[in-house]
């Protein structure tokens, strides 16, 4: 039994570190005809950002989030921008249920309750998508849009759900500017 113990638990703690940490999928698109070298400026596009269906505390996480890997990329905030900025998410609940244990046949042609073991486990869990736009000012036309995806915890901890917001931008901010293939 010792045995077992000592090979199993370095097995269970790399399968509680790896389930612990949560990744986010990005994926991004962008106009080829854009020259992302002129853009300097952001300003948030709020019609677009008052559509989000997400609570204003949210989108203001979301909004600082994007502001702050504006700024690290050489951007700044302004009356007159080159670029718009606006948000949109997706949520989407997944259900799991699955049966472990076992059964057996009771007496006659019914199940007897003496019998078997059945368990019936029920799990969901929510895949939110966080699209962020920029949108050419002056042209007033997408020119590249970043979209991440993963799963959300239902968390009342502020901080832990501030840090997966920052997560999820600086993840799909990442892909921007796009690399210019020629």
């Amino acid at each position: 039994m010792k045995k077992l113990i000592q090979k199993t638990l370095p097995f269970l703690a790399l399968l509680i570190i790896v389930s612990s940490c949560s990744s986010v999928q990005v994926a991004s698109d962008y106009d080829k005809n854009a020259d992302f070298n002129n853009y300097k400026t952001f300003a948030f596009f709020k019609t677009g950002i008052d559509k989000a269906e997400i609570s204003d505390l949210d989108k203001r996480r979301i909004l600082r989030a994007i502001e702050a890997e504006l700024i690290a990329k050489g951007f700044t905030k302004s009356e007159k921008p080159d670029l718009l900025v606006s948000i949109f998410t997706k949520e989407r609940q997944e259900v799991n249920v699955w049966n472990n244990g076992y059964g057996g046949f009771g007496y006659g042609w019914g199940w007897s309750p003496f019998y078997g073991n059945l368990n019936h486990n029920v799990t969901s869990s929510t895949q939110g998508s966080l699209y962020i736009d920029l949108i050419d000012a002056k042209k007033k036309e997408l020119v590249w849009q970043g979209k991440g995806s993963g799963y959300l915890s239902r968390t009342s901890n502020v901080d832990k759900k501030e840090a997966r917001i920052k997560e999820f931008v600086s993840e799909i901010m990442m892909e921007y500017p796009p690399e210019m293939k020629k």
